[in-house]
């Protein structure tokens, strides 16, 4: 089955939104085995809509179309199909009530241009909304499957998992569970990664791995199919071991955990506070870990140093350090990180300095990066780094070093 994805609405045309759809359907259809080759964008017009349409018939068996299910003037998706393909439309009694009953829990007026989103194209199975108004449907007619999809990502993924997902697989005559989990690793470039596993790459059949490159992390999802899925899980289970033996020193967690999740799990889980002082990363550290739920658990607060002022007067740095050795230095993140432990009474001090550029500071290169952890009862450790890129990603990858070295040392706590 070859695929097509257009996505309808001039909001992404104008860029105002980005066509987040389109990246989790293709992800869903690489894992279903279904090839998808184009990504269509078209703007809210019935003709250059149905022109769009006109291309895709010609070069895919699956067309899925994400947006123009809403009630308004412009959401001309179903209007379009069916005209194209000669269809009636009709009212699905289901998601009408639905939609009354929405109205009526929300103590709305319900307008008669609501009721347009519960139409469906005759003959259509209609994909359920449970988390919005229009349902989607999916038709096959003349051997080309149409499958339509509401353009909100919190109604269209749910959607499409609960109901797009299981009729497509029925479509396919599959009835082998599909079962994925994602490793993900930190520390380790994406053609290290590769080279580390390229045999189990190259031999791939079932279950399959696929890289993906992040912003200094790198991730492997592993699919497998069974008719059990426990025979599933146990295949993955058997291959992650063989990955984990060959690069888990860089392994941090699983799906959709991040770098700064997973450390705020294992702070909570050994009971240790943290504080942390920041000069190269402006708080950006601090601003991760407590965007994540029971940060107050164990982040007691933090400083940002960004003046050399800052980090003499409140953090202590001796002048000396900073006149002999600098700011951008071993010495200064040591004195930093163990300062701003003490400061705050913590069981951990982490600290981060550096260039981020865009020029030279202290006659030292863009990208050079100290990073400080004191533990109590312990040694303090200084990392250093010489990273590249922009001035943001410099930031935030530095961020996610510290993450990355605090939970190699938490683990040999």
């Amino acid at each position: 089955m070859n695929a097509e994805i257009i996505a309808v609405g001039s909001e992404l045309l104008l860029g105002q939104i980005a066509n987040t759809n389109a990246q989790f359907l293709s992800k869903q259809m690489a894992e279903l085995g279904i090839n998808v080759y184009f990504h269509t964008v078209v703007g809210d017009n019935p003709s250059r809509l149905r022109r769009a349409i006109e291309v895709a018939q010609t070069r895919a068996n699956l067309i899925i179309f994400t947006g123009g299910l809403g009630p308004t003037k412009d959401d001309l998706t179903k209007e379009t199909i069916a005209d194209l393909l000669n269809c009636k439309l009709m009212i699905d009694e289901e998601a009408l009530q639905s939609i009354r009953a929405y109205f009526a829990r929300t103590k709305r007026t319900m307008t008669e241009n609501n009721i347009k989103q519960a139409l469906v194209l005759e003959g259509a199975e209609v994909l359920k909304n449970d988390n919005g108004m229009a349902p989607g449907m999916a038709l096959t007619i003349d051997e080309i499957t149409y499958m339509l999809l509401p353009g909100p990502p919190k109604e269209m993924k749910p959607m499409f998992l609960n109901y797009g997902r299981p009729f497509l697989m029925r479509k396919l005559g599959r009835h082998e569970r599909i079962e994925s989990r994602v490793l993900r690793f930190f520390g380790i470039g994406e053609s290290q990664l590769e080279t580390e596993i390229e045999d189990l790459i190259d031999r791939q059949s079932n279950p399959t791995i696929a890289p993906l490159a992040g912003d200094g992390e790198v991730t492997l999802r592993l699919t497998a199919k069974h008719h059990s899925v426990s025979e599933a899980q146990k295949m993955l289970d058997e291959i992650e071991k063989t990955i984990l033996e060959r690069a888990g020193d860089y392994f941090y967690g699983y799906n959709e955990g991040t770098i700064f999740s997973k450390t705020m799990e294992q702070l909570i889980a050994r009971n240790v506070t943290i504080a942390s002082a920041e000069s190269l990363t402006g708080g950006l550290f601090a601003q991760q870990l407590t965007a994540i739920p029971g940060a107050s658990q164990t982040v007691k607060g933090g400083i940002v140093c960004y003046t050399n002022e800052i980090k003499q007067r409140l953090l202590h740095v001796s002048e000396a350090i900073l006149k002999t050795d600098g700011a951008v230095s071993e010495s200064c993140a040591k004195a930093l990180a163990e300062n701003v432990r003490t400061l705050f009474q913590t069981d951990i001090g982490i600290s981060f300095t550096g260039v981020a550029g865009p020029g030279l500071q202290e006659g030292k290169p863009v990208g050079t990066v100290y990073i400080g952890i004191a533990i109590s009862n312990g040694p303090t450790e200084v990392f250093s780094l010489s990273l590249a890129g922009s001035r943001e990603s410099i930031r935030m990858r530095t961020a996610k070093y510290g993450c990355y070295y605090l939970l190699k040392k938490l683990e040999n706590k």
